[in-house]
């Protein structure tokens, strides 16, 4: 635990650092208010974002905040609560994210179509359990990519804490880390960034990342959800105590070897 009373496993709640050192850390709709008044987040239609118990009007979640800028919030819920805190450490993907979902049930709708496509699929995917990982080596990223767990995270240990970051953006991931478990997994896209961006100030980082990932996203990019990269958070140094022993990525079922076609 944090001085401020947050969980830091292997650093990954870092991205939510910056809010959580100014509340107390528990899923209060009251400490989301303080927060968001020093935030003017926007949706893409232009409404400001506040963070509300659900109502009962029949309106659904994510025509609510295109409409009003009301997100949802239940009280005590820690779902709900990383949620917000999502929405103000990366309110431009965020807001994309909405768009595309309110576009997306416009098209659902349309006569002749039946359930949702992959493209609401792939964005609820990464809303609840997507990573951002940002690495200067490429050959790290390709390691990820080549599922090779063992060379990735025990024989480049030392170069993962140098030129390799994990931004957490998924706010079931967020929840899931207060008590993670065995085969935690996250979805990643990745990105290659220089020497000089890991010594900026995580609040230049984050809004580099919201700015490049709000722009893919608006671009149409991250409609598979097979095309994500899976990555096993507890094998992070310092996730968990398990990982500082070479035989944990023995666990085949946890640090699976691949997959022979493109897929999550």
């Amino acid at each position: 635990m944090s001085q401020r009373g947050f969980p830091s496993p292997g650093g990954l709640f870092a991205p939510l650092s910056p809010l959580l050192e100014r509340i107390a850390f528990a899923p209060d709709l009251a400490a989301l208010a303080v927060l968001s008044s020093t935030h003017r987040v926007q949706t893409r239609s232009g409404r400001r974002v506040s963070f509300l118990p659900p109502a009962t009007d029949g309106l659904d979640y994510e025509t609510r905040i295109w409409t009003r800028g009301e997100v949802a919030t239940r009280p005590d819920n820690w779902h709900d609560f990383f949620n917000a805190l999502v929405w103000l450490t990366f309110p431009h993907a965020k807001a994309v994210l909405n768009a595309r979902h309110v576009e997306a049930l416009a098209a659902d709708a349309t006569p002749g179509r039946s359930g949702r496509g992959h493209d609401r699929d792939a964005m609820t995917h990464f809303d609840e359990c997507g990573v951002i990982v940002v690495a200067s080596d490429p050959s790290l990223l390709a390691l990820l990519r080549g599922f090779q767990w063992q060379e990735l995270f025990w024989e480049r240990r030392l170069d993962l804490g140098r030129s390799l970051r994990c931004f957490v953006f998924g706010h079931a991931t967020y929840e899931q880390l207060l008590q993670p478990f065995r085969g935690l997994t996250a979805k990643g896209v990745l990105y290659e960034a220089t020497e000089d961006w890991f010594r900026r100030p995580l609040a230049a980082q984050l809004t580099d990342l919201d700015q490049r990932l709000s722009s893919e996203l608006a671009a149409g990019d991250h409609r598979d959800p097979r095309a994500f990269h899976p990555l096993p958070l507890l094998g992070l140094p310092g996730v968990t105590p398990d990982s500082e022993n070479p035989a944990y990525y023995a666990d085949r079922w946890q640090f699976r070897p691949g997959r022979s076609r493109r897929g999550v």
